[in-house]
């Protein structure tokens, strides 16, 4: 059966949504299932507990197809991307003057963790993302205490969209460790963690995957997960979890070795219902769709006068992140203005940023359009 998109996004008539680099809406299968699941609740308590661990079981395959990992093993759930960089951060054993390269335009979340290293002597060291060959360019950047790169598959203000074949393949020749912030890709474009060859891909799942805040995606590959150190112990993370009685305990050697306590429950119903969608959907349309309404949008704004758009000029560095400015404008100023008129964006970077998804209809945008010439004649 075809998704019925219109009927799956019923936003309000006077909103047009372009932030979904921030927040996405839900699905209205998204909102249907955790309504069902809190009826469930009220008149039944927990007493389908297996039910709802089969759909968490359900969930870790969905996520594992979505990033084309080898097993479900290698998925854990986690709250969300800075708690699964902070166990890749604090799960590795560092060496004095061993460096971490990130990218000069990285979220918070990809640069606190690493530089919080620094009682180890841990180095955190920033590169350019200007140039013409962007992924060379950081890979020269390796030096012989390079451990890790920890960079986002795509920028949250600039919308650069990396290669992360080729980084991989440079970590690879490198002996560099390679952890994805993968939070501005899953949803929007296709992922292979096995053709990147990341070690790390943690990603939150209320942007691009369009479900609630509090659940996403940690995933470790085997041979690096094994080494790991855990900093968070319960019940949840050992080999036998269920055996109460037992007075032994073993370190869980899959993903679950991160999953200290009980799972976010609420949160699985949410996001398995909004990878439903995808699923039903495929992320092979999804991200054609998302292409072709970003470009629509891209060519309005480059259509207004005095307009800027904050981006590499390649296409092939570009994504659904789109982040302009208008000469003569404040950004914040004009951004009210916007948001009063139903137009939902954020301050970003150098300008307003802009993030439609496959779904935007394209009298969106014009909407989007018309209510920014209005506002900086």
């Amino acid at each position: 059966m075809a998704v019925n998109l219109v009927e799956e996004f019923p936003l309000d008539s006077n909103i047009c949504y372009l932030n979904h680099a921030a927040v996405s809406p839900w699905p209205k299968r998204t909102a249907d299932a955790i309504k069902a699941f809190a009826e469930e609740n009220i008149h039944l308590g927990a007493s389908r507990y297996p039910k709802w661990e089969e759909k968490e079981a359900q969930l870790r395959e969905k996520l594992r197809k979505l990033i084309n990992a080898p097993s479900t093993e290698d998925i854990a759930l986690v709250k969300n991307t800075s708690e699964g960089l902070s166990m890749i951060a604090y799960g590795l054993d560092w060496s004095e003057g061993d460096e971490i390269l990130i990218s000069d335009e990285e979220f918070p979340s990809n640069r606190i963790v690493w530089e919080s290293l620094a009682h180890f002597g841990v180095k955190v060291k920033e590169v350019s993302l200007k140039g013409e060959n962007i992924e060379a360019s950081i890979a020269a950047q390796f030096s012989k205490q390079t451990r890790m790169l920890a960079i986002s598959s795509i920028q949250y203000a600039s919308g650069l969209r990396l290669d992360l074949s080729k980084l991989g393949a440079y970590c690879q020749q490198a002996n560099v460790l390679f952890c994805v912030d993968a939070i501005q890709s899953l949803g929007a474009y296709h992922f292979d963690v096995e053709k990147c060859q990341a070690d790390f891909v943690v990603a939150d799942g209320h942007k691009w995957l369009m479900a609630p805040e509090g659940l996403g995606l940690f995933y470790s590959r085997k041979a690096i997960r094994e080494k790991m150190n855990v900093n968070e112990y319960g019940w949840h993370m050992v080999r036998d979890a269920g055996n109460y009685n037992v007075k032994t305990w073993e370190i869980a050697s899959s993903g679950r070795k991160f999953e200290c306590g009980s799972p976010n429950m609420l949160g699985v119903h949410g996001l398995h219902a909004s990878m439903s969608l995808i699923e039903e959907y495929g992320m092979g349309c999804i991200e054609k769709d998302l292409i072709a309404i970003s470009n629509e949008l891209r060519n309005q704004l480059k259509s207004l006068a005095n307009c800027t758009i904050h981006e590499n000029q390649e296409a092939k560095y570009q994504s659904a992140i789109i982040t302009f400015s208008i000469e003569g404008q404040e950004n914040h100023v004009l951004r009210n203005k916007l948001m009063s008129e139903g137009i939902i964006c954020v301050n970003r970077g150098m300008g307003i940023r802009f993030s439609p998804h496959f779904y935007t209809p394209r009298r969106r945008i014009e909407q989007a359009i018309e209510v920014l010439k209005k506002n900086i004649r």
